[in-house]
């Protein structure tokens, strides 16, 4: 194995350790209610399952407490809706060659999200589309296919979804058959379907080394994954290949492909537009900058979190998923 994959093995492990020291469980902490997290915050992260009061299974409880966010619903275009909410934002083109879907929440929304897909009309389930790997966008995979549709995603998410893995203090088992992509790609796919031309490609590894990006032409709207989260620190999951340059490289990529009219559908938070993807590209770069001078200059990341470089964005920032000291650590060991 070559020392790229061993550097970001390396990198996945002293982020979960010095969250340790800087930030308690507070990151796992945010996905539950108050009770849980009192009791997550005692625990060494991560909070693995089993461990000393922990939940029993996180993965469940971290699923019931996504689910209990409200479905919000936004028309994008005459035959394409935004679902927001309970997992990462669903994308839905509907008509008569049947509805593609991007993404799936989680899995206890599963109902929820198929009362609102039927109302769209009677067309069948066609074809869902995964943006990466992670269960809040893919949970609900097997629901689908078992439900008529097909499954298609870069060919990186399949082998992820095969595997098994320790994020955020939660374990991910390989995921059953019928919840694996039925098609795969491995640089850009073309799709037409309910007149509408859908450009799908993959990103150099960024958010994770699975990311896509759907861009729908006509509507002129982007759906970006979790390579955009929508006025908040992101999460990076170096476990399977992200990093902090990754998503500057992405964003701006991104950047090039819409103008002052393109609705853009973050992997999570509000819709956006060219000038909010730009003013969070910008924000990466920023925070990018701040820790690797100081990382280059010998500074430890305890020295460099003390230093607090986001203290000036936390306002705008910090509010999401990712507090600024947890961020200024998984830029420091992305880096």
């Amino acid at each position: 194995m070559g020392t790229t994959r061993e550097a970001k093995l390396i990198s996945r492990r002293e982020l979960l350790q010095t969250t340790a020291v800087v930030a308690g469980s507070t990151v796992f902490a945010r996905y539950f209610p108050a009770a849980l997290g009192a009791r997550a915050a005692a625990l060494p992260w991560p909070p693995y399952p089993q461990q000393g009061g922990a939940p029993a299974d996180p993965v469940a409880a971290m699923r019931a407490q996504m689910a209990a966010a409200p479905m919000e619903t936004h028309k994008l275009a005459d035959n394409l809706t935004m679902f927001g909410g309970p997992g990462g934002n669903v994308v839905a083109l509907n008509g008569t060659d049947g509805k593609f879907i991007v993404d799936t929440f989680v899995k206890p929304v599963w109902p929820k999200l198929k009362a609102a897909l039927d109302g769209l009309g009677n067309a069948p389930l066609k074809l869902v589309i995964d943006t990466h790997w992670h269960f809040d966008h893919t949970d609900n995979n097997e629901a689908f296919h078992e439900a008529g549709a097909a499954i298609l995603a870069h060919e990186n998410t399949k082998t992820r979804l095969t595997e098994s893995h320790d994020l955020l203090g939660m374990h991910f088992g390989p995921s059953p058959a019928a919840a694996l992509p039925t098609e795969t790609f491995k640089a850009m796919k073309q799709l037409q379907a309910n007149g509408e031309n859908m450009t799908l490609a993959h990103l150099a590894p960024a958010h994770t080394d699975t990311d896509i990006y759907v861009h729908y032409q006509k509507a002129n709207v982007l759906h970006c994954g979790d390579v955009f989260f929508n006025g908040m620190y992101p999460f990076i999951d170096a476990g399977t290949g992200g990093g902090i340059n990754g998503m500057i490289a992405a964003s701006t990529k991104l950047l090039a492909m819409v103008d002052s009219s393109t609705k853009i559908v973050p992997g999570h938070g509000p819709l956006g537009d060219k000038a909010a993807l730009a003013k969070y590209r910008d924000m990466l770069s920023t925070v990018r900058d701040r820790v690797q001078k100081q990382k280059s200059a010998g500074k430890k990341v305890e020295e460099v979190i003390a230093a607090k470089p986001t203290a000036d964005l936390d306002a705008v920032w910090g509010k999401g998923l990712i507090p600024g000291d947890v961020f200024i650590t998984i830029v420091y060991n992305t880096l």
